[in-house]
């Protein structure tokens, strides 16, 4: 197995099974986790992998063995297990690897309450921990006594949650719209039937199964082809709105009734208008790659936006230090004050159905408004230093004394050419630049695009 550095991210852990990520390495994190965050009990939960079963067995065998209690849920979204963490106040592991490929499997932490934990938070206290005990186990670890471990209890709380979600709307105000919904084979099939039970929607559920070997297609509703399916459905059912999940549920993109996507960005700037409405002067959270048109519209309705980093775990710190009652990124995770400031996608999915009953308009009008910029969507390229193509590059921004734009730091480089923009981030996880762009019009935007890249292309060259 390969070191736990390459499973550790930013935000998670993350790796191909089981030459990266397997069920001693599972055991070992159970463990260093049981040590950080104490007793008396913790949540595991896992999506629909089939790796899942066994590796969460370990990591709750491994809390155990460290004095900590474990409170199995079963097959959850990740929101459910969010839910879960901030309605018991305990803390809580979900066994998932979101949108990635069937090979892999992950776990994604979180503290009682479902406060966030990153890197810095706990992530590298646990896997410094887990490798501590991995290199004394020498491949071998211990026997687990289930007669004198912690407490295991399986329990379930999907009504529970379903209850929650629907809590975040005036249930009497839903009409009967038409909704698809592509649950990609993912824990969608699972949370949205629950969820939308009792509702007046007419639901029509693609690709419900639970198979975390995804045949039909990949869990990652971000990439255009993945909406394929869902765009022809809808335009056939002449439904109001599609819904396209991620593996795990806690992501959730819009089609509207013409088949066409709807961006995160567009998507935040709706839920925004709705939360301003039912909670006005709040503050409301976006990231620094959403659309200019979101500050605009936070303004417009009253709100105190606030530009945050990339990330879950900045973005529920930032939250809690503003109290915002709602944070939406472009990357279709959308946060809630009243949902423990966790992410959720199928509560965002109900809010825009909740807006879109009290409205006159189909959902391509009724984002027309907001539709005020052209964006590029994030292009990656690979390079073998990102960091040091970023650095460069703010360099050079810097010594045009305003020539080139304004910059800042916030997350990668951001920098304001006046009518565009663009950011350029390094990933946390491989050797890529992440660019977005966004212009007045597209023909504009493909053109700044292309004057981005030539630099990254420039500055990525060894130096003759």
């Amino acid at each position: 197995m390969t070191p736990l550095s390459d499973v550790f991210k930013a935000y998670d852990i993350r790796g191909t099974v089981p030459d990266q990520l397997d069920a001693t390495a599972c055991r070992a994190v159970g463990a260093a986790t049981a040590a950080f965050v104490g007793g008396p009990s913790l949540l595991v939960a896992r999506d629909m992998r089939p790796s899942g079963i066994e590796l969460s067995r370990a990591f709750a065998e491994g809390a155990r063995s460290r004095g900590v209690g474990v409170i199995d849920l079963g097959l959850a979204s990740t929101d459910l297990l969010y839910f879960a963490a901030g309605r018991f106040d305990l803390p809580g592991a979900m066994f998932t690897a979101s949108h990635n490929p069937a090979a892999y499997n992950g776990i994604k932490l979180c503290l009682a309450g479902a406060r966030p934990v990153g890197r810095d938070t706990g992530l590298a206290r646990i896997q410094q921990e887990a490798e501590t005990l991995l290199e004394a186990w020498a491949g071998s670890p211990p026997p687990f006594d289930a007669a004198t471990a912690a407490p295991y209890e399986q329990r379930d709380v999907l009504g529970e949650y379903a209850a929650h979600v629907r809590s975040f709307v005036d249930t009497a105000r839903l009409r009967p719209l038409r909704v698809v919904a592509d649950v990609a084979n993912g824990m969608g099939g699972l949370v949205v039937p629950a969820v939308f039970a009792g509702l007046p929607f007419h639901v029509e559920l693609l690709f419900p199964e639970l198979d975390g070997n995804f045949p039909n297609h990949p869990a990652d509703p971000i990439q255009p082809e993945n909406l394929v399916w869902l765009q022809q459905a809808v335009v056939e059912h002449r439904a109001d709105v599609g819904l396209a999940f991620d593996g795990d549920a806690d992501r959730v993109f819009l089609v509207d009734e013409r088949g066409e996507p709807v961006s995160g960005s567009l998507t935040t700037a709706l839920v925004a208008a709705s939360m301003l409405a039912k909670h006005p002067g709040t503050s409301v959270l976006y990231n620094c790659i959403c659309s200019r048109a979101v500050p605009e519209v936070i303004a417009e309705h009253g709100g105190i936006g606030v530009r945050t980093r990339v990330g879950h775990s900045f973005i529920k710190q930032v939250m809690a230090e503003t109290g915002a009652v709602f944070g939406g990124e472009h990357s279709g995770h959308y946060y809630f004050r009243d949902n423990y400031r966790a992410d959720s996608g199928i509560i965002a999915a109900l809010v825009v159905l909740e807006l879109l009953s009290d409205a006159d308009v189909p959902l391509s009008e009724l984002l027309e408004p907001y539709r005020r910029y052209s964006a590029s969507g994030e292009i990656n390229t690979e390079v073998p230093d990102p960091a040091g193509v970023v650095d460069a590059l703010a360099a050079e921004v810097e010594r045009a004394g305003g020539a080139l734009g304004v910059a800042d730091r916030l997350d990668g480089l951001t920098v304001d050419r006046g009518d565009w923009w663009y950011n350029l981030r390094p990933s946390n996880t491989e050797p890529l630049l992440r660019l977005n762009v966004e212009a007045p019009d597209e023909e504009a935007c493909r053109r700044h695009v292309a004057e981005v890249l030539a630099d990254v292309g420039r500055l990525a060259r060894p130096a003759s």
